[in-house]
């Protein structure tokens, strides 16, 4: 048996720290946005799926745009997360968009990614399928029914470890799927079931879906492939990932010299996927420079900048170095206890106050014919 590789630093305090120090999440959901402005959904309505939902931070804002754009259009979201207090979290967040957007299914499975798209495990496991009907018309009435909902879901999202890459898998598929009662009428065709078709998604959102210094196969045979395979005609697919260009990676180099997380473009990411997949319908959008790539930053308090540089900003810098560049646990624990993370953050910061940590974005879509005779249509 192959040994478990070790895990990266993805621990939940290593996460909430990493998402309350730093605007990644509300940039990677404001260039994800964009290409909601590109998308022209048809009956039944919208499909998306996020390949990475974690506690639904990205996906909640996305759907305020969309909310923006299509207002009343009708949704079935999709959110795929194995971890069961992201999955409570994301939950959470919900009462409020199905108030605004009362025409919305929302589903959470905790699948891999060829199986969380067609919402079916591939290997005829046991699928626990829970189909929730939210009564009620107001953001309270939602959120006490969820509430109820997420003590009984640990059961359906019991998790083991990977022998052979130390990652979280599932014991039993899971789906759930929540809608609101008094819409079921018209939401029935966006509504999936254990024996439905396979739903085909209008835009896939891939915001870091994979370890980065995961071979390049199997990045695109294991996640890129079976999202954007999942695309209907005219579907968007956006990935993003680190890209090391940064103060971050200076820092965790400090420490670590050789260190080289960052290995594969987004066009080596697309080349790939043409190599595996034959399908002549996916193409790769050309992306100018201010889609292709982006930035995000540390938040530090007013007092903590480069003249006096506080403790907790050090800290928390650090752990979002670490966090970006996924290291692991091991190597993590020995900077800590020998004193060398300190050092090498403070050295970086001396010179660059504002820490920022640099992502790209690459996009693929399933061309369709009365999709880009709409878009012309638009423009004229």
């Amino acid at each position: 048996m192959t040994p478990a590789r070790s895990r990266f630093f993805d621990t939940r305090a290593a996460y909430i720290l990493f998402a309350n120090a730093t605007t990644e999440k509300a940039v990677v959901a404001e260039r994800v946005g964009r290409e909601v402005d590109h998308l022209y959904p048809r009956p039944p309505g919208l499909r998306v799926f996020d390949a990475g939902m974690g506690d639904a931070s990205v996906l909640t804002q996305v759907m305020r745009k969309m909310h923006t754009v299509f207002p009343h259009i009708p949704w079935t979201v999709v959110g795929k997360e194995i971890s069961i207090e992201d999955v409570r979290q994301a939950l959470v967040k919900l009462p409020d968009r199905f108030y605004e957007h009362p025409e919305m299914v929302f589903v959470v499975t905790n699948m891999r990614f060829r199986e969380a798209t067609r919402l079916q495990p591939v290997d005829g496991s046991d699928l626990r399928w829970r189909d929730i009907p939210l009564e009620g018309g107001t953001a309270h009435e939602f959120a006490t029914q969820i509430l109820d909902l997420l003590e009984s879901l640990a059961d359906d999202w019991e998790v083991t470890t990977s022998p052979h890459t130390g990652n979280p898998v599932y014991v039993n598929p899971a789906v759930v799927v929540l809608y609101r009662a008094d819409h079921e009428f018209i939401l029935r065709p966006l509504i999936p079931s254990p024996e439905g078709p396979p739903p085909e998604y209008d835009l896939v959102i891939a915001a870091q879906p994979y370890r980065a210094a995961a071979p390049l196969e199997s990045k695109v045979r294991n996640v890129i492939a079976p999202l954007a395979q999942s695309l209907r005609p005219g579907g968007r697919l956006i990935g993003i990932h680190s890209t090391g260009r940064d103060p971050g990676l200076e820092i965790i180099r400090q420490v670590w010299p050789d260190e080289d997380p960052f290995r594969h473009t987004g066009k080596e990411i697309t080349d790939e996927l043409r190599r595996q997949v034959d399908d002549p319908g996916l193409e790769v959008v050309p992306l100018g420079p201010e889609e292709a790539t982006f930035r995000f930053e540390m938040h530090y308090l007013p007092s903590e900048g480069s003249e006096h540089i506080g403790t907790s900003s050090v800290l928390a810098t650090w752990n979002a170095a670490a966090y970006v560049a996924q290291i692991d646990e091991q190597r993590l624990n020995e900077a800590m206890h020998s004193g060398a993370w300190e050092d090498a953050v403070r050295r970086v910061m001396e010179r660059e106050p504002r820490i920022w940590f640099e992502d790209e974005a690459y996009v693929i879509v399933r061309r369709d014919q009365d999709v880009a005779n709409s878009a012309n249509a638009a423009t004229d």
